[in-house]
């Protein structure tokens, strides 16, 4: 959901430049901010002020950006839910000559949000399909969480049941890179409870509210991260949940792991405690243990 507690719903001053000429009959796939309204491209803009029609899951959120930017369009409601009904009218728009966008209430089309079965239609018939992107979650999530980026999977969002949530993640335990989900605020404590039980403690990274006024991201084991969830009041709005890989911890000696706090401490400046965290992170070893070789060094 777009947050209108950081920034002012009132229209901005941003010119946007509508197309001189009607732009080219197909689809827009059109990225939209996870947050903050100001996380969206002037390309995006020109090409909201330009089509004949915006598709969106919630023509109410949709309009809320829109209305922003003082843009006025024709928009109608497809999501999930629509049927086949809704998506014929969007392709017989398309093949009648017309330019329509499709965005989700935030981030990317597709990306965990409807889109697929419009997009396969308009391949299959041929039609021109573009995207302009946007701001996207997981990402954002994974370029915060101080886990590996070099390799990394996208999982979506886990299931509502708790023996399926088990099972999904029970399947992926042995993935050897960062793994991305979306989890509501309310089931993550359960969550981290399986995390817990089938991973042990592999590196967690809680990031929640990203790009919103209470942005918050957390680290640690599920334990650890327990504990912490413990001494807080619940959680509240939409949650990255990452993993480190299967393999994060599999190489790392005592050296190594001192090496890595004597730079963290002494040559980065770090306080004990985020020198702990930015090894627990990179290691894949517990907090105690590396906390204990963290006061080692700094007894000597």
């Amino acid at each position: 959901m777009l947050d209108d507690m950081k920034h002012k719903t009132e229209q901005t001053s941003i010119k946007i430049n509508i197309q001189e000429r009607p732009l080219q009959a197909g689809l827009y796939l059109i990225g939209t901010p996870i947050g903050c309204l100001k996380d969206i491209s002037l390309h995006a803009l020109e090409i909201f002020a330009s089509v004949d029609v915006v598709a969106c899951e919630d023509t109410r959120i949709t309009g809320k950006l829109l209305h922003h930017y003082g843009i006025q369009v024709k928009k109608i409601k497809y999501n999930d839910h629509s049927d086949t009904h809704i998506r014929s009218e969007i392709l017989k728009r398309i093949e009648q000559g017309e330019s329509v966008a499709l965005c989700s209430d935030a981030g990317l089309p597709l990306i965990a949000d409807p889109g697929y079965k419009l997009i396969t239609d308009c391949r299959d018939k041929g039609f021109y399909i573009t995207s302009i992107p946007g701001a996207n979650a997981a990402l954002t999530g994974l370029q915060l969480s101080g886990l590996p980026t070099d390799r990394f999977i996208f999982l979506g969002f886990l299931p509502t049941k708790k023996k399926a949530r088990h099972d999904y993640l029970s399947q992926w335990k042995d993935t050897p890179v960062t793994q991305i989900y979306y989890e509501t605020a309310q089931r993550i404590e359960e969550t981290l409870h399986i995390i817990q039980d089938i991973m042990g403690d592999r590196p967690v990274v809680i990031a929640r509210e990203l790009t919103k006024l209470f942005e918050e991201t957390l680290s640690g084991s599920a334990k650890d991260l327990l504990e912490q969830l413990h001494e807080r009041p619940p959680l509240k709005g939409e949650v990255v949940l990452l993993l480190a890989g299967q393999d994060a911890k599999q190489d790392w000696s005592d050296i190594e792991i001192t090496e890595l706090l004597q730079h963290a401490i002494n040559e980065k400046h770090l306080s004990l405690k985020d020198a702990v965290q930015a090894v627990m992170l990179q290691s894949g070893w517990s907090k105690k243990k590396v906390y204990e070789y963290a006061l080692h060094i700094k007894n000597k």
